[in-house]
């Protein structure tokens, strides 16, 4: 049984260290769309409310989300790590530092996933209030990207899916292994009042 859990407990750790990194690269992405449509729009990047396209001040809005957002999936990712430096993926008994470290991913990943959710929809619906009409005529007349997608917003229920998934198996796991350990230590407290 032992083995089984080992090798789970191995694949939920290299499972988070890889969930946070589409975290961070989907950071890096949200702004993609929102840059290559918006930013030409603004005449003045000095005086951000002199646009070519009513409602483009969102690409400003987020960039201060933006950056929070990016330093907290950097923060994610050295939390994952952590599960590695404490041999949380290879230790057959966990100590507290272990359980430690699962828990600290998990209660990143539920704070970042709230926080996240919570701004991306608010700037999502900043988005939809855009002049798209005005967008693609300023589109036509310069050749810049235009789109009406929300791709970038939408996607973060994948991406945070999968982040509650890991965070949710690897504390699932860490009860596992708690009571695989507490199993083993009573058929070795038994074996020793048999000897006896």
């Amino acid at each position: 049984m032992y083995k089984k859990q080992l090798t789970v407990q191995r694949i939920l750790c290299l499972a988070a260290i890889i969930v946070s990194a589409i975290v961070f690269a989907y950071a890096l992405g949200i702004m993609t769309d929102l840059y290559n449509c918006l930013y030409d729009t603004m005449r003045n990047p000095r005086n951000i409310h002199d646009t070519d396209v009513a409602g483009s001040i969102v690409y400003y809005n987020m960039q201060a989300f933006n950056k929070v957002f990016l330093n907290y999936s950097i923060v994610l990712l050295v939390i994952a790590a952590f599960l590695f430096i404490t041999n949380t993926h290879s230790r057959r008994k966990y100590y507290i530092g272990n359980y430690a470290a699962i828990g600290v991913f998990a209660a990143a990943s539920i704070y970042l996933t709230v926080f996240a959710h919570i701004y991306i929809q608010a700037f999502r619906a900043q988005w939809l209030k855009v002049d798209f009409a005005a967008l693609k005529a300023h589109s036509e007349m310069w050749g810049t990207y235009y789109t009406e997608s929300t791709f970038w917003f939408d996607v973060h229920y994948f991406v945070f899916a999968l982040l509650l998934i890991v965070a949710g198996l690897l504390v699932w796991n860490a009860v596992w292994k708690y009571r695989l350990m507490k199993e083993e230590n009573q058929l070795i407290e038994d074996g020793r009042r048999v000897l006896e």
